[in-house]
This record gives C-alpha cells, structure tokens and sequence, in this order.
C-alpha cells in the first residue's frame, strides 16, 4: 500500500490518498484525522505513533506506508 500527502489551500484542508499496489486509488481523507481509515486498514500501532507519521510525510511524495 501506498500513501501520498496533498498540501491544501487557504480553507482546504491537507489530505492523504491511500493506493494500492496498483496505484488503485483507496481511501482519500483529512490529513488531521487519519486514525479510523487508517485503522480500518489493519494498522496496530498506537494514535500518538500514527499522527506523527502523518505529521512527518512529505507533501507530494508518494511512498510505502510503513505502519505496522
């Protein structure tokens, strides 16, 4: 699985595309509420460790999503 980070602007929020091995667009949502969908993907690892993550992507890099 994929993830990329989209930079907002002005009133549009920062988002995250999940995409599957086949670039097969996912899941698309609010960079600042990324725990349920990313969650419901099987990702165990705790809300603190999941938003710093999000927090740390780069804008416009797309790249394995490393969460466990």
């Amino acid at each position: 699985m994929f993830i990329i980070k989209i930079k907002g602007k002005a009133k549009i929020p920062d988002f995250i595309q999940l995409r599957d091995d086949n670039m097969i667009l996912l899941e698309y949502f609010s960079a600042a509420r990324p725990l349920n969908k990313l969650k419901g993907y099987g990702i165990k690892s705790s809300d603190s460790e999941i938003m710093r993550y999000v927090e740390n992507l780069e804008y416009g890099k797309l790249q394995k999503l490393n969460l466990k």
